[in-house]
């Protein structure tokens, strides 16, 4: 992969981390900005969907429940909302 194609992957991911996540957080310190970054690689990861796939996660988890109410989880302190099917 041409290196200026990396580096338009690169700042794509970067201002997305920096529009949905810590444009909206205080940083406390290099520990706690290591935290809140891994919590959102994580939402991002598992269950941010991605035009690109369908609208789809790149990781994405099969529901094992398919019908039932959909349960609300906050990540970073209710900055990011995800829905679920509970279980």
């Amino acid at each position: 992969m041409e290196e200026s194609v990396r580096n338009a992957y690169a700042e794509r991911f970067v201002g997305t981390v920096r529009r949905e996540c810590l444009d909206w957080t205080l940083v406390f310190g290099r520990h706690h900005l290591e935290r809140v970054l891994a919590e959102f690689v994580e939402h991002y990861n598992t269950a941010r969907p991605h035009r690109g796939i369908s609208l789809d996660a790149p990781i994405s988890f099969e529901p094992v429940n398919t019908t039932g109410p959909i349960e609300r989880v906050d990540r970073l302190g209710g900055l990011i909302h995800e829905y679920r099917r509970a279980a």
